[in-house]
């Protein structure tokens, strides 16, 4: 999939900018992810954790979700970053949402160190996904 480097850069961007806004206060590890729908629009969400951990919600499905709420109904890209030496990827319950939106999604994942930066195919991180054509 072919999206300019100024895209993934603001979708970079957008993540790190997110993160600042996660609500960690059990983990300390806060996250943000910035979704790059198929209209060129961006959203971005952070993580947010619940005293009752099954509660708490992913930064990447909730950048996900903003954009669904907004409209998006294609993704290109997830750009992840969190705050560590080396990059993070996404769960697994965010690589089965992720897939849900696009065999083909780009996942960008950063750290703190910008010249970290890995990507994936969301099919490479989850191989075998289940989706809409296996029902």
């Amino acid at each position: 999939m072919d999206i300019p480097a100024k895209v993934i850069d603001d979708l970079n961007r957008s993540a790190r900018d997110a993160s600042r806004h996660a609500y960690a206060p059990y983990s300390s590890f806060p996250v943000g992810a910035a979704v790059l729908a198929d209209d060129g629009s961006i959203y971005a969400g952070a993580n947010v954790e619940n005293a009752s951990y099954g509660l708490s919600m992913c930064a990447e499905r909730n950048a996900i979700f903003q954009a669904v709420a907004r409209g998006a109904r294609r993704i290109r890209a997830v750009a992840v970053y969190a705050p560590t030496a080396t990059v993070t990827t996404p769960c697994g319950a965010c690589r089965q949402v992720i897939a849900e939106f696009g065999a083909d999604v780009l996942v960008v994942c950063t750290a703190d160190n910008d010249a970290v930066e890995q990507r994936y195919l969301i099919g490479e991180l989850l191989p075998q996904a289940f989706g809409p054509a296996k029902l």
